[in-house]
């Protein structure tokens, strides 16, 4: 009797550890390597409880770390250049809510900002996430699970400052200086026309095509969302997992470990051939022959300068 007792007692304990286990919420790491403060703001999803916290700043060099419900979905992003005016209402220049306050409390970054997108124990029980440019680009972000476990579990997001490569149909200017661009648009926000926006009549895969804007994205970031039917080389799946989402990530030394990941993924995180566009000093064209984006008029002749120099980065 009081060996059956003792292994009752063993298997509720064991079972309530399972459960324990099961609830136990996922790790968000948040690190901030840019030279300036990045406030970040995190937005649940549809039918998806708001978090404790939903904005926050995050000094040069500092990180913090939120647990999130396993069963979560919703986005994360940094905002940029953000401020407090004399009648207290907050706001910033880039991926602002628009709550007027620190906390966005439940509303989503107006564009352009690049996005760290989450479905928490998705479909067979995998995580399901993505870094996302098609409500365009503020700032260099990389997502990292910490773990390699069931699914691809593979690195993602767009290492490299793409601001002052934008091109000029696209940029967002600073307040303070029009000549500086502090994010790049979307064509989609640029232009509101629904072959950049997928919508009414290329509303489907097979109707709304890659744009040359769209490219620009693509090409520099190959394993973030480009267009909204980018998925296949966009999205990525992981298990029970904590992640790590990093701002302003040092592209070469980030390419460099994660290239050690045996995660699957196809594509690279960066091509490499295109981590010159995040230098704000080129002025003429390098010894190998390569133009400048900065000196490029328009997405088209970025997309042509692509074409010509680095015909094997196209996507077959």
């Amino acid at each position: 009797m009081d060996r059956l007792f003792s292994l009752s007692a063993t298997f509720l304990i064991l079972l309530s550890l399972s459960s324990l286990s099961d609830v136990e919420p996922a790790s968000f790491k948040l690190i901030n390597k840019c030279r300036y403060t990045v406030w970040p703001g995190l937005l649940s999803g549809a039918g998806t409880a708001q978090l404790p916290t939903t904005g926050f700043a995050l000094n040069s060099g500092k990180s913090k770390t939120i647990n999130i419900p396993r069963s979560w979905s919703g986005r994360i992003w940094g905002r940029t250049t953000c401020a407090q005016d004399s009648s207290g209402k907050f706001s910033c220049q880039t991926g602002d809510c628009g709550s007027g306050k620190l906390e966005c409390g439940g509303s989503g970054a107006i564009p352009p900002a690049t996005l760290a997108e989450f479905t928490l124990n998705g479909a067979g029980g995998l995580d399901f996430y993505d870094v996302s440019l098609v409500d365009g680009y503020n700032l260099p972000m990389l997502l990292i699970p910490k773990k390699t476990t069931n699914g691809l579990c593979g690195a993602t997001g767009c290492l490299i400052d793409l601001n002052g490569a934008c091109p000029k149909e696209l940029k967002l200017a600073a307040r303070e200086n029009g000549q500086v661009g502090i994010a790049c648009r979307s064509a989609c926000e640029a232009f509101g026309q629904p072959q950049f926006c997928c919508s009414e009549a290329y509303s489907t895969p097979d109707t709304c095509s890659p744009s040359v804007y769209s490219q620009f994205f693509k090409h520099a970031c190959p394993r973030a969302y480009s267009y909204a039917y980018d998925d296949k080389t966009s999205t990525y799946t992981c298990a029970n997992t904590d992640y790590v989402i990093m701002f302003c990530p040092p592209p070469y030394s980030s390419q460099k470990l994660l290239g050690r990941r045996k995660d699957g993924a196809t594509l690279p995180l960066v091509n490499k051939t295109m981590m010159y566009i995040s230098s704000k000093h080129a002025s003429s064209a390098s010894s190998s022959g390569v133009v400048p984006v900065q000196l490029i008029a328009g997405a088209a002749s970025i997309v042509m300068a692509v074409l010509l120099y680095w015909p094997s980065l196209l996507p077959l």
